[in-house]
């Protein structure tokens, strides 16, 4: 019986590397509405932690309190709208490209019968423009299911996104491996019981991702293959359908060793 069948991708800093095109978007916004906010790339790395391009602005006026920043909270909409704006523009103009090894393992997965989904903190909107920007595979056709977070309650890490992904797939959470780039996302699909494997992106590298099944650099390619971190994935340098299987499989099997009769049998 098949152990995956399903991938879950996050959509930025996971398909691709998008979050130096949203710091930039949301310097454009700044300066077209004159704010006078400047998002330098330390400044950024912080911000990167919450989830949501409306509520990192929001983060950043309320935590940093920058001159002006009361009045620029009462357009908090107005600014988050020119940001996707700008930022659907450079994405339109291939400012992002795929990560190592997505185009890849997409269609493998398609050719295989493991369902494709998407589970992500951005806007519907903001998904689509990076999906439909000539990327190398079939943009929206290629993925079952897309859970965006202006269509749930509440964003990463919370897991709002990944619960509506599994209701809409009809699968359990064991026959699905999440793929994320950061803490939020890896919380998020955990909570949801989804094993997880985090490639960090340009935000998050040197981060801690505890409980994550495995931590790679990518996705790898034969020519380009992927750093092993932690977790699962020592034994080879290309994440494929057959490599992912093998690891869930192994993890299923320790497990089963680590519980007897709902008993731990090592302390």
């Amino acid at each position: 019986m098949r152990v995956l069948k399903a991938l879950i991708f996050n959509a930025d800093g996971t398909l691709a590397e998008t979050a130096e095109v949203h710091r930039m978007a949301c310097n454009m916004a700044f300066q077209t509405l004159k704010l006078g906010f400047v998002w330098d790339q330390p400044l950024y790395r912080d911000l990167a932690t919450v989830s949501g391009g409306r509520e990192r602005i929001e983060y950043y006026l309320e935590r940093y309190r920058p001159e002006g920043f009361e009045a620029a909270l009462a357009r908090l909409d107005e600014i988050h709208t020119e940001k996707n704006r700008r930022y659907l523009k450079l994405i339109d103009e291939q400012a992002a490209r795929l990560r190592t090894g997505v185009d890849r393992l997409v269609s493998e997965a398609r050719t295989r019968g493991v369902r494709l989904a998407i589970a992500t903190s951005t806007t519907r909107g903001n998904v689509e423009g990076l999906l439909m920007a000539g990327l190398d595979f079939d943009g929206m056709e290629a993925f079952d299911v897309i859970v965006a977070g202006d269509m749930v309650a509440r964003k990463k890490p919370a897991p709002d996104v990944y619960l509506e992904v599994l209701r809409q797939l009809g699968l359990p959470a064991r026959h699905c491996l999440a793929i994320e780039d950061g803490r939020a996302g890896l919380e998020a699909a955990s909570a949801a019981g989804i094993r997880t494997l985090v490639t960090p992106s340009f935000y998050t590298k040197g981060d801690e991702f505890p409980g994550a099944f495995a931590v790679l650099s990518d996705l790898g390619d034969p020519f380009e293959p992927y750093e092993h971190i932690a977790g699962a994935g020592d034994d080879g340098r290309v994440v494929t359908i057959a490599a992912l299987e093998r690891w869930m499989r192994d993890d299923d099997d320790m497990r089963a060793l680590l519980t007897l009769g709902g008993r731990p049998v090592i302390e």
